[in-house]
């Protein structure tokens, strides 16, 4: 019998946990699935490993697991499949599948279109955009959100589209905030690339208080990503992919 089991970060905001679990639970009542099950890997509960024995409790012979991950990192890479391994060995009868993060999509796009538009302000041409990322050690997180941001360039034919990184990764918030506003351009969209910021919005809140002081150009705090509907239907296409392939 099938099973999905998504994997959301998990957070101590419960906030965010909670707006992590209403999204899992959307994305469920798409899916003509029996198991559905949702987990966290860290911060929040329950665990992967209490999600997956709920899988298998419920009859579950083949389970696909779907990180809810914007970006691939060690998490996707070795925290996930090290714990499913180890769920594996527990239960060797159990088909794992494991999906990716959402990862460079040109859909995404769109959403860094919407967040900047649903400001009110015109995006000017001469405007530059900076995104925000969590951060991570893993060099593959500053590749693909660089690319990312060369596909919003492309785009909008926006000049500077630059990317910087809350944490464990560089260019800094700062060094990325003073960046653009070298860059000459009067306008500046500043998108965190994030389910859910929290407290981080007031870290970037904080910032752009500091750099903004004085004359300079506009600065523009857009929105964060949030769990949009495109978010939505990019999981639901892979999950559909994952379900009809057969496990390796």
């Amino acid at each position: 019998m099938n099973a999905i089991l998504y994997i959301c970060h998990g957070s101590r905001v419960k906030e965010a946990s909670d707006q992590a679990t209403s999204f899992v639970q959307q994305v469920m009542r798409k899916m003509d699935v029996p198991i559905q099950e949702l987990a966290f890997l860290e911060l929040s509960q329950p665990s992967i490993s209490e999600g997956f024995e709920r899988c298998v409790m419920k009859g579950a012979t083949k389970i696909i697991v779907v990180p809810v991950l914007l970006l691939t990192a060690a998490h996707a890479k070795k925290d996930i499949p090290e714990e499913l391994t180890l769920q594996q060995s527990r239960y060797p009868n159990v088909e794992v599948k494991i999906g990716n993060p959402i990862g460079v999509n040109e859909r995404m796009n769109d959403i860094l279109l919407e967040r900047i538009s649903e400001t009110g302000i015109p995006l000017r041409k001469e405007a530059a955009v900076l995104l925000i990322g969590r951060g991570s050690s893993d060099p593959d997180v500053k590749r693909d959100l660089s690319l990312i941001a060369d596909s919003l360039k492309q785009r909008t034919n926006i000049d500077h589209v630059e990317v910087c990184f809350l944490a464990a990764a560089k260019p800094t918030l700062h060094d990325g905030l003073l960046s653009v506003k070298e860059s000459g351009s009067k306008q500046i969209f500043v998108i965190p690339y994030l389910f859910f910021t929290g407290v981080l919005m007031k870290k970037i809140q904080a910032a752009l208080g500091k750099i903004g002081d004085g004359e300079g150009p506009d600065w523009i705090l857009c929105n964060y990503l949030g769990y949009h509907p495109i978010i939505e239907n990019i999981m639901h296409e892979q999950i559909l992919t994952l379900l009809e392939d057969p496990i390796n």
